[in-house]
């Protein structure tokens, strides 16, 4: 990538990360870190693992997409190089508004010299596409979990099933643009919006061969390869079933008695409502509203929410901080 980008994504980064380190109370910060002891440890390290699960699924899109024989013989991508990038894309996702506005254009602009543009954005795409359609999955599960495990009420009567209807309406759009490629249909659909229509316009038009061959690649993994397709989900999906456990991690800390379907419904109701407030750079104040909602909701204590939200906000700067470092020593003839 060239030195001025690279610069460029981390001095953004550094930036808003320095506004939201400043929001945080150090004093309460300490003192949960020293409550939490060597759980707070597990958690960091926790997150090291699940990193490699995503990028074990991104590295199965990229050795395989364009690629009938599903081995990228002219390219070379080695997984820890993109392990790195995988951190720091998340890293830039966590403190861009919008979240997909920062990491995945790093992504592309990384993995471009040694893939090309095309195959780099297809792989991108669809590695996105994936994570986001493991989370519909989840949230999906997670409704007849609740229902197993939890005493029903009437405001939950009428949440499960929308949740469910969302998250199913969701997962049949994605299988569709699985199969028939999303690049094109995704600059159509922002043609019509007024920020930007003027720029999407003129670029479906001067780019129209190689959003069809984007299209091609992105098809041709769910149609040709559909057991590559399959294990990349799956480790998606198993990778937000393993990050409950940085709520078990947390709650063992005052709740000896908390389990794994617990922190499983906690974590999902807390992403699918900061995924609502998409727009908030590290997600902020959604991530929290939705600990403080999901626990109180499974009869938990506020208190408990609040903990369990500044751990997991402060494991996020950690993160975020790393993946930033990452950027910076990243050297371009890698």
């Amino acid at each position: 990538m060239n030195k001025k980008y690279q610069n460029g994504f981390f001095l953004f980064g550094l930036l808003v990360l320095i506004i939201m380190a400043s929001q945080l109370d150090f004093r309460q910060a300490w003192k949960g870190i020293q409550h939490a002891g060597y759980w707070f440890v597990g958690v960091l390290v926790l997150w090291a693992f699940l990193y490699m699960m995503n990028t074990a699924s991104w590295y199965l899109i990229i050795n395989t997409i364009g690629n009938e024989q599903g081995v990228c013989r002219k390219c070379k991508v080695g997984f820890w190089w993109l392990y790195k990038i995988t951190i720091s894309a998340f890293a830039l996702n966590y403190a861009t508004p919008g979240g997909l506005m920062g990491g995945e254009p790093y992504r592309i602009m990384s993995l471009s010299p040694k893939v090309g543009t095309q195959r780099a954005s297809s792989s991108v795409i669809l590695y996105v596409m994936t994570h986001i359609y493991s989370h519909f999955w989840f949230w999906l599960l997670s409704v007849p979990l609740y229902i197993i495990t939890q005493k029903m009420t009437p405001l939950t009567y009428i949440l499960l099933p929308i949740i469910a209807g969302v998250a199913s309406l969701a997962i049949w759009f994605f299988l569709r643009g699985y199969k028939r490629g999303i690049a094109m249909t995704g600059m159509t659909i922002l043609s019509h919006f007024p920020m930007v229509k003027k720029w999407a316009g003129p670029f479906i038009e001067r780019n129209r061969e190689k959003l069809a061959e984007v299209d091609q690649q992105i098809a041709a993994l769910h149609n040709q390869n559909p057991r590559t397709f399959k294990l990349a989900v799956v480790l998606e999906l198993l990778c937000r079933l393993a990050s409950t456990f940085e709520i078990y991690f947390i709650l063992l800390v005052i709740m000896p008695g908390v389990t794994i379907p617990q922190c499983i419904l906690i974590y999902a109701f807390t992403t699918l409502f900061a995924n609502m407030l998409f727009f908030m750079p590290l997600q902020l104040g959604g991530r929290e509203g939705g600990f403080l909602m999901s626990t109180e909701g499974l009869s938990m204590t506020a208190n408990a929410g609040i903990f369990v939200a500044l751990l997991v906000r402060l494991r996020e700067l950690i993160w975020t901080a790393i993946g930033l470092l990452l950027i910076k020593l990243d050297k371009k003839d890698k």
